[in-house]
């Protein structure tokens, strides 16, 4: 077969090429799921029937395995299994592989976010079990330390946010971020501490 003017000869049929198969999300998922969870020491792993609890120096956190899947302990291991080799069944493979994971790291080392303010006048400190912030309103924004939250401040300006669920730990830092998302002129406002903030230039006057 020619291909245009450029003399290109190709023999034999394009069909009969083979491609490497390319793995879908759903196998990388499947891959992550055969991933035995080392247990650290001081963390305790227990299953009854489909809920998991895990306990370490860090709290205490329980999780229901969706269907599907079945969590065992061996050699100081925890193994996850699947019913069925369909997409779904690998997909909730993976995710209670990542999440029982996670669960034991939280109990084990925790999970960080920082938070940096910018601002003339803008700052935190905790008080008891709320975080008191002062972001140029009228009035102080009180926020509520959810339980196994950990939050600091120093320097009035950077605060650090620790705990055993990741997810909670993200949420509290997004929540407290949410009051005075930096903006994009001065750059005031409340951000993690290893964001990049897109500056614009403002308007001169002509």
């Amino acid at each position: 077969m020619e291909i245009g003017g450029a003399g290109i000869m190709l023999h034999g049929s394009i069909a009969a090429l083979q491609f490497p198969e390319v793995p879908s999300q759903f196998d990388f998922m499947s891959r992550i799921g055969k991933q035995p969870i080392v247990i650290p020491p001081k963390v305790k792993v227990e299953v009854k029937g489909q809920k998991v609890f895990v306990e370490g120096p860090k709290g205490k956190l329980d999780w229901e395995l969706p269907r599907r899947t079945t969590l065992k302990i061996e050699n100081d291991k925890v193994v996850i299994s699947r019913n069925g080799d369909d997409a779904e069944a690998k997909a909730l493979h993976g995710l209670s592989r990542a999440l029982v994971n996670n669960m034991v790291r939280g109990v084990s080392e925790g999970f960080v976010k920082k938070l940096e303010i910018q601002g003339v006048g803008f700052k935190a400190a905790v008080a008891g079990n709320n975080v008191n912030m002062t972001l140029g309103f009228s009035h102080p924004i009180v926020y509520p330390i959810p339980a196994q939250i950990k939050v600091t401040v120093e320097e009035n300006t950077k605060v650090t946010i620790e705990g055993p669920d990741r997810q909670s730990v993200g949420q509290v830092a997004a929540e407290l971020r949410s009051f005075y998302p930096p903006e994009p002129y001065k750059g005031k406002g409340v951000r993690y501490s290893d964001e990049r903030v897109v500056r614009k230039e403002g308007k001169t006057v002509q």
